[in-house]
């Protein structure tokens, strides 16, 4: 069966439509993930929903525990992965409401761990281009097929938070092209890359930031009433996105670690092999 990973954000903890679905906790060597994983199906397709701040909203972004909460993903049989994320709009013409299918990062983190490898064994994949093709297209005629106004393609700055960008920041980020700012989705692309599933980006807008002294400065509970009008019709084109998915990937993303590893595998630990067998043993010979 196909299997679609959907990692909630801010206003969306759970998949409306997901027929006899349940909560399961998975054990991952990197802790806990966010929350239990709500699996189901839909249309015919297995569906595993993660709610990225776990229920109630209690984990900030840099407090996200994103090697766990990917492997879950993996571990659950997830190929393609859709991350909803709530962003400000850095362009004009990207106007609280609208969604966003982004093609490009810029990180602005600090410090968070976005990589499986290390502890004795090092892998470097391709990210030139972080967000799978045929998914990234898959999402943008769902979201037109609702009647949503979409912008395909564009640069998502990744910041730490929690706070919003100071006004300097916000014009140095539109000096540099960007096109939408958010605080989570970097971290979750790279590891995605790394467990070898496509992945892509759906983007809420919900304010502009706070460049935009025309729109006034970023109000959280003005982004809050648009961002449950955005999670509906997030919801909406997930739902539209399944039945266009098929058994076959004939992108890049399902061999990323082919001619990654670069580690001699006479010394990589045994341990780090175990931890690491759902990504690494068909490459290892485990």
């Amino acid at each position: 069966m196909i299997t679609l990973g959907v990692i909630g954000g801010s206003g969306l903890y759970q998949m409306s439509g997901i027929e006899r679905g349940e909560w399961v906790k998975v054990t991952t060597p990197f802790g806990d993930p966010s929350d239990d994983y709500f699996v189901g199906e839909m249309s015919g397709v297995k569906v595993v929903f993660l709610p990225r701040h776990s229920r109630g909203h209690r984990i900030l972004p840099s407090e996200l525990n994103f090697r766990a909460n990917i492997y879950g993903m993996k571990k659950l049989g997830v190929e393609r992965l859709i991350a909803v994320s709530a962003v400000g709009s850095l362009k004009k013409e990207i106007a609280p409401g609208h969604l966003v299918v982004p093609d490009q990062f810029i990180d602005r983190t600090r410090g968070r761990i976005s990589t499986f490898f290390g502890r004795g064994i090092v892998a470097h994949v391709a990210f030139a281009d972080p967000m799978c093709g045929d998914l990234l297209q898959l999402l943008s005629h769902a979201a037109r097929s609702v009647g949503a106004t979409v912008h395909v393609g564009g640069t998502y700055v990744c910041m730490e938070g929690p706070q919003f960008s100071t006004r300097a920041e916000s014009f140095l980020y539109r000096s540099w092209g960007a096109d939408v700012i958010g605080m989570t989705n970097l971290q979750e692309a790279k590891l995605a890359r790394e467990a070898e599933m496509c992945f892509a980006t759906l983007a809420l807008a919900t304010d502009y930031d706070c460049w935009n002294t025309e729109a006034g400065d970023v109000v959280i509970e003005e982004i809050l009433a648009i961002l449950n009008q955005n999670v509906v019709t997030a919801q909406e084109v997930i739902a539209q996105v399944i039945p266009h998915l098929s058994t076959a990937r004939p992108c890049p993303c399902g061999h990323a670690l082919e001619n990654a590893i670069i580690t001699d595998r006479a010394v990589i630990p045994q341990s780090v092999k175990q931890e690491l067998a759902i990504l690494v043993g068909k490459y290892l010979g485990e």
